[in-house]
């Protein structure tokens, strides 16, 4: 069985974007934070041998993640179909069989419409977009995975918390602050003026 410790080290060793995207708010999630996440689920009997789907996958680091904890399949869904090369190429590294994962090139509003794709899942996990280049995107984040699971984790900035909760009790579900983290994120555009910015962040986890 593989330590939380131990995963944040494999979590650290993928590779991540080369070139992010300033209007996807294309940020890696750091691996120790995405280990904390993770390893709650998994005490929480919400990871091993449960169908999850990563929403705004990105390079895959959550999806890969409860792979590694004994996930049973995992839905990675990302529309940024060069970060999903990325995301094959850590797949591919770790030799992660192909039933375990299926990966989606699709916006977030293309996911359960009528006579689309269609996912359903014990548990979704994600890291979406904070809204602050696309408005109410967190949001349609937090419905679209509300149509997918009955259980949800989804990393948002602290000052969002009354509209979690406001968005939770919308849709019947419950909700519940589980961490509290200082996200770093490394210079990599343009507008970046510090080498690290530390953004206030909480996971959540969300139940039906």
């Amino acid at each position: 069985m593989i330590t939380k410790s131990a995963l944040a080290i494999q979590l650290s060793k993928l590779n991540v974007f080369t070139k992010a995207k300033v209007r996807l708010e294309q940020y890696p999630t750091d691996s120790e934070i995405a280990a904390t996440m993770l390893w709650d689920a998994y005490m929480q009997g919400h990871i091993e041998d449960k169908i999850l789907a990563d929403l705004g996958s990105g390079t895959g680091i959550l999806g890969i993640g409860a792979i590694l904890l004994g996930a049973k399949h995992v839905y990675f869904v990302d529309a940024d179909r060069e970060v999903l090369d990325i995301l094959r190429e850590n797949i591919a590294r770790l030799e992660i069989p192909v039933k375990k994962y299926k990966v989606l090139n699709k916006k977030i509003s293309e996911i359960n419409i009528p006579y689309y794709v269609q996912i359903k899942a014990d548990v979704v996990i994600q890291n979406p977009p904070f809204g602050t280049k696309e408005k109410h995107i967190d949001k349609q984040f937090l419905e679209k995975a509300f149509t997918i699971a009955p259980v949800v984790y989804s990393l948002h900035k602290l000052t969002s918390d009354k509209f979690i909760t406001a968005v939770a009790r919308d849709n019947g579900f419950k909700e519940e602050l589980i961490n509290k983290f200082e996200f770093p994120i490394k210079a990599s555009m343009k507008h970046h003026k510090k080498k690290v910015e530390k953004v206030k962040v909480g996971c959540w986890r969300l139940m039906k």
